[in-house]
């Protein structure tokens, strides 16, 4: 057959979906009894933290997309997340419902009960998987959308005693008067904290590093407000408290644990504390164990993803492919590549790259005159409408390459970093639109009133805008060449005359080298005066 994904997540059924509308020859292999077998267990405290904003004022279904970060992407209305809930942070098991409902919708070919065991290499180049039950499926390609499931555990002595965020009890009546220390500042380290502060005596929350707000760096998997009402008790002195170092041991004495940390904060000093519970939440990590020496994948960022190219392929393993949570390596902690309403775009755009890759497909586009007015329209209709640019800010964008015979091709969604790397990034002249927040907004407090702002009518100062706001590159053989930021604006309106429209069309005059009537004055694009 043409492809197999190992998983039948969210990723793999959005691929699935995908394959199948093109009528490729594929299955999916899932370990558990149904889809979405994840979700019935992770988040331990069963509340999502991805939106599900249901009345948003519009009935534009793209639009409505930028707030339901659930749904995944088809064309049946029906199968919207917002169907299945109204609350905006909706409980685990309804997203186990949609993605049942999902798959079996679409009649997705699933072979459920196959838990992979093994892959090794066939000898025309393929990929040979066995499950647990002895059943052996070959492809052509192999494609794992598994997620990030299992747990990284870090290498401190003494951490066997600890418990772990997959297993320790969710209950907090377990917890009455006991000293809990949690290991990690992500959110499930939160998650775990806010579900014990009623009843457990005392909670430390331990990390080396310091704690990044997502409503500051803009990078979801940062901590969530949703889970922060820890902090509260640590600030007005509730007998909770950040531990700002790193945990050198664990000791089992006398029926509880004794830990050193050394402080970050105090000139490294040492000291011992004392916990009835020491519990690991940590985070996950892809599981290589599965593949044998013939195919197994480089690993990166402390061995807990697979190294992979700007088309999500192995960087050592040719044909075997990453969709998902998994797939995050390209934007690690800058965009929202790690979940569903961001890797529903990449899964998107990774079919796009198989089909242009692998049957010969061009990439969908609009073929538009190469004339700045035309462009400038182009480009605003999307970015004022685009649920991927949205989501994948800085990562996906809509790629114009400019022909020679006064044509241009609009490609909606193109990972930025594909579009230099392939053919594309041979054209004469291109350009790439993304939607991106501002340099160093991420060290910027948002609601510090002291922070000088950008007017939103400064056309002249588009280019220091902090807050998320159309940018405009253009390429000459993947050689930047010029830049231009259309202003940013409290609600993302960029419709205005005078501060978007113009100062945008002017670019594209000047970067297509034509007069103010559309002629063209010279055949190489000129360099923008907005250089970045």
């Amino acid at each position: 057959m043409d492809y197999l994904i190992i998983g039948a997540g969210p990723a793999g059924l959005q691929l699935g979906y995908l394959l199948s509308k093109t009528g490729r020859n594929f299955l999916i292999l899932e370990a558990g009894s149904s889809a979405g077998t994840f979700f019935k267990t992770f988040p331990r405290h069963r509340t999502l933290i991805s939106s599900n904003k249901v009345y948003n004022g519009t009935t534009d279904a793209e639009l409505n997309l930028r707030m339901d970060w659930n749904s995944l992407l088809s064309d049946d209305p029906e199968l919207l997340f917002t169907r299945y809930s109204d609350r905006y942070f909706p409980p685990a098991d309804v997203l186990v419902k949609y993605l049942g409902d999902f798959a079996q919708k679409n009649r997705l070919p699933i072979q459920y009960d196959s838990r992979v065991t093994r892959v090794t290499r066939t000898a025309d180049g393929g990929f040979r998987v066995e499950d647990q039950q002895g059943r052996v499926f070959e492809a052509k390609r192999l494609i794992s959308a598994t997620g990030v499931s299992k747990p990284y555990i870090p290498n401190i002595p003494g951490i066997e005693h600890a418990e772990q965020y997959t297993t320790v009890s969710v209950d907090p009546k377990d917890f009455i008067n006991q000293r809990v220390l949690i290991l990690g500042k992500g959110n499930s380290a939160f998650e775990t904290a806010d579900n014990l502060i009623p009843t457990a005596a005392v909670i430390h929350v331990a990390g080396p590093s310091s704690i990044r707000m997502a409503w500051r760096t803009h990078y979801v998997g940062h901590l969530r407000a949703v889970n922060n009402n820890f902090l509260d008790t640590y600030q007005l002195k509730s007998q909770n408290a950040l531990l700002d170092g790193n945990v050198e041991r664990i000791e089992k004495r006398d029926g509880s644990f004794v830990v050193t940390v050394s402080f970050s904060r105090a000139n490294e000093v040492k000291k011992d504390l004392r916990y009835d519970r020491v519990i690991i939440c940590t985070g996950f990590r892809f599981d290589a164990s599965i593949f044998d020496d013939s195919c197994r994948p480089e690993l990166v960022i402390k061995d807990r993803f697979p190294a992979q190219t700007s088309e999500w392929e192995s960087t050592n393993v040719p044909g075997l492919y990453f969709a998902g949570t998994i797939g995050q390596v390209r934007d690690f902690k800058k965009s929202t590549g790690g979940f569903i309403h961001g890797f529903r775009y990449s899964v998107r755009a990774l079919h796009r790259i198989l089909e242009r890759k692998y049957h010969g497909a061009e990439w969908p586009h609009e073929e538009l005159p190469a004339k700045p007015k035309a462009l400038m329209e182009a480009v605003l209709a999307r970015v004022n409408r685009s649920s991927a640019l949205w989501q994948q800010f800085s990562f996906l964008g809509d790629l114009i390459v400019v022909g020679r015979e006064g044509t241009a091709k609009y490609c909606e969604e193109v990972p930025v970093t594909y579009a230099h790397d392939s053919a594309y990034g041979d054209s004469e002249s291109y350009f790439t639109i993304t939607l991106e927040y501002g340099p160093g907004h991420d060290r910027v407090d948002p609601f510090d009133v002291e922070v000088g702002r950008i007017a939103q009518d400064d056309a002249m100062r588009s280019g220091e805008g902090r807050y998320l706001h159309p940018v405009v590159r253009h390429y000459r053989k993947r050689e930047l060449v010029a830049t231009h930021h259309v202003t940013e604006n409290l609600e993302n309106d960029w419709t205005s005359e005078v501060v978007h429209r113009e100062p945008l069309k002017a670019f594209f005059t000047r970067e297509l080298g034509m007069s103010n009537t559309g002629e063209r004055t010279h055949s190489a694009p000129v360099e923008s005066q907005l250089q970045p």
